[in-house]
């Protein structure tokens, strides 16, 4: 058994304790992990829980501990102690939760369940969650918290301290304090450090940024996230026809940049950003197998060209060890290409020079990385097979694909963002089908028109 007389912060030994705490109904063992570690990685250890052993869990813990639980869990951890909880013991643990967690915890239950929750509630905390459920899943809106400060801007420096003091303790960030003008509408904002060192009597009207950027409530999640990082704001007002709804903090930006992050490379590979590796093979298999389907119907396309010289192959042998080699370079470099271009989309960090100008320097460096890994590929050949003429179809084919993988790799997801999808979704197929079919296809019609030659 770990000792808990130290702090203990790996999972392991987290999950230990969890699990000896549960079996001898252990409060007081539960209470001092709860102080002695994060709840983030408790709430990561208890993942490993099964149904039985966390459901004891969640009866040992007060409301308090669960709260803490429930906010630093993922959903699906979430939602299996939401399940575990009546109505009357769920209210008070989000009642004690910020606003935009606990509005991502009713926002996952079963609509019948949270219409019975809303109305147990206080009408003021009923009105704060309702006006943040209304809006989409991934938006700005649905990622704001309405705990914030505002003073009109003919209040004085003393008032906003006063402010400071008196709702400070309950406001999730007190760096920034935001400016109305007289019909309520966010007019500016001043910063902490700017209120601490101006005098008492000052107004705020005269110390406040008038410059604020801020995001709609209905606009993505990546968006705010995007000016987050282009602008290092710590936190971001979320406004809708000049008035201040709620803000986003950096935390939860944090929290958007990794699920972004996630889905996008889950994507790329054709994967579902909801699976994991303990997902039931039923519904791992529902999630791969279109994608792979998809491929299939790809790899048929490649197939069929191939199919197209078949007679050729037959005569020169050799081709079909090498086809492969130029198909494969043209992968990997449209790979390179697509995952530069799908960040840069992502960043809003395309450059002003246009598609064009982007087309044409990919053509370029695919033409000179094509002759350099050509020229190694061609001697190669030419020493395993004797052939010069055979090296030098090699080469332009190289040269050919390579040109092909970068000025795809760059067209295909703009073109996804032009028709308003998401490039990582699916450029990966595209990208390889190119590379695969125009690449046999070149490879092989080279081949054919000098075959008198090779064989």
């Amino acid at each position: 058994m770990p000792d808990r007389s130290t702090q203990l912060y790996t999972q392991d030994a987290i999950l230990d304790i969890l699990r000896d705490s549960v079996s001898q109904g252990d409060r007081a063992g539960l209470t001092e992990l709860f102080e002695s570690s994060q709840p983030v990685d408790i709430a990561s250890a208890a993942n490993s829980l099964e149904d039985e052993e966390l459901q004891s869990l969640v009866d040992l813990l007060p409301s308090s501990s669960i709260e803490s639980l429930v906010s630093d869990a993922d959903e699906e951890l979430a939602m299996r102690i939401a399940g575990m909880l009546d109505d009357r013991s769920l209210l008070i643990v989000v009642g004690r939760m910020r606003d935009d967690d606990a509005a991502d915890v009713l926002g996952s239950l079963p609509r019948e369940r949270v219409s019975r929750l809303l109305s147990e509630m206080r009408e003021a905390d009923r009105t704060v969650l309702l006006s943040l459920l209304q809006y989409p899943d991934e938006s700005a809106g649905s990622i704001m918290t309405t705990s914030f400060l505002a003073l009109r801007q003919d209040r004085t420096v003393s008032d906003c301290l006063a402010l400071i003091r008196a709702k400070g303790a309950g406001t999730e960030q007190i760096q920034i304090v935001y400016v109305l003008g007289m019909h309520g509408e966010l007019a500016g904002c001043v910063d902490l450090r700017t209120i601490l060192s101006s005098s008492r009597n000052t107004t705020l009207a005269t110390i406040m940024e008038r410059h604020v950027i801020s995001v709609d409530p209905y606009d993505d999640q990546e968006e705010a996230a995007t000016l987050v990082a282009r602008y290092d704001l710590a936190v971001l007002p979320v406004v809708s026809g000049g008035q201040l709804l709620g803000v986003i903090t950096v935390d939860d930006i944090i929290d958007v940049i990794i699920e972004e992050y996630d889905e996008d490379l889950l994507r790329l590979a054709g994967a579902n950003a909801e699976e994991r590796l303990d997902t039931p093979f039923l519904r791992s298999v529902r999630m791969r197998l279109p994608w792979l389907l998809v491929n299939l119907v790809t790899a048929f396309l490649a197939s069929a060209v191939v199919r197209m010289f078949e007679g050729t192959i037959a005569q020169a042998v050799a081709l079909s060890a090498i086809m492969t080699i130029v198909s494969g370079m043209g992968g990997n470099a449209g790979s390179q290409t697509m995952a530069i271009v799908v960040r840069a989309i992502a960043r809003e960090d395309v450059p002003k020079a246009g598609v064009l100008a982007g087309l044409a320097k990919e053509a370029i460096t695919g033409a000179i990385d094509g002759l350099a890994v050509g020229l190694v590929t061609g001697v190669v050949v030419a020493a395993v097979y004797g052939n010069l003429y055979l090296s030098l179809v090699v080469l332009a084919a190289m040269v050919g694909n390579m040109v092909i993988a970068g000025t795809s790799g760059l067209l295909v997801p703009v073109v996804l963002k032009a028709c308003h999808q998401d490039p990582a979704v699916s450029s990966s197929i595209f990208v390889t089908t190119a590379t695969d079919v125009l690449g046999f296809l070149l490879f092989l019609g080279l081949a054919q028109l000098f075959l008198p030659l090779i064989v």
